[in-house]
């Protein structure tokens, strides 16, 4: 069996646990926070121990049998949550790869990179890409000829069309509608329920239906 480290905290790093669990081949040893002492527990009613920071991890990979997921979600601190992941600089071969069992993937027909998360009835249609450290929750869903670029997040219930690509470090909030054929900019955040109707600029907060934007994110 497999050993997981967890980054990060509860939420995120629950769903992750819980999916590593089903799964049956991870033994989870805990987690590396940043911010929660090391010893102390995450998680309501399962809980899991905070091993160390992410400066432990240099010590852990040390076991080849040891896996990573990043369980980061940095609502508008996306570049730098994904600054911070690349200088970690954990080999790609060492993430875990976390894909609930009633995921709908197309076999064959899709490229899913390393560390990524797809939850419980989240579905890929054909021809779909998801690059490395990708988060798709529970029942969201990602159309034909789609790319999902590094650290991109879809919430629960979201819909992406068709040839869209949603760029690095963005997050799709919960119930919101992408348009086929738009262009999703580099660390944007939308909304939860927006519906996007056209391209948005990198580093853009849109919101609303038809989506607008409303502010942007300092780089």
């Amino acid at each position: 069996m497999k050993n997981l480290i967890i980054l990060g905290g509860s939420g995120i790093g629950m769903i992750a646990a819980n999916i590593a669990e089903e799964l049956g081949y991870y033994n989870i040893l805990g987690f590396l926070n940043d911010i929660i002492p090391t010893g102390e527990k995450i998680g309501k009613y399962k809980t899991y121990k905070v091993i160390g920071t992410t400066n432990a991890i240099e010590y852990y990979l040390q076991d080849e049998n040891c896996y990573f997921f990043i369980a980061y979600v940095g609502l508008k601190k996306e570049k730098e949550t994904f600054e911070k992941i690349n200088k970690l600089q954990i080999p790609t071969n060492r993430y875990a790869t976390l894909i609930h069992p009633t995921a709908i993937i197309p076999k064959g027909y899709c490229s899913i990179g390393h560390g990524v998360l797809i939850g419980p009835n989240a579905q890929l249609s054909p021809d779909t890409t998801v690059e490395d450290n990708c988060i798709l929750l529970g029942s969201s869903f990602l159309g034909h000829d789609s790319t999902m670029k590094k650290f991109a997040h879809l919430a629960t219930n979201s819909v992406v069309g068709a040839n869209v690509i949603v760029g690095r470090g963005v997050h799709i909030g919960s119930n919101s509608t992408i348009r086929e054929k738009t262009n999703i900019g580099d660390f944007s955040l939308i909304g939860s329920g927006a519906v996007v109707l056209e391209n948005v600029e990198n580093n853009s907060i849109v919101v609303g239906n038809p989506a607008k934007k409303i502010s942007k994110i300092p780089k």
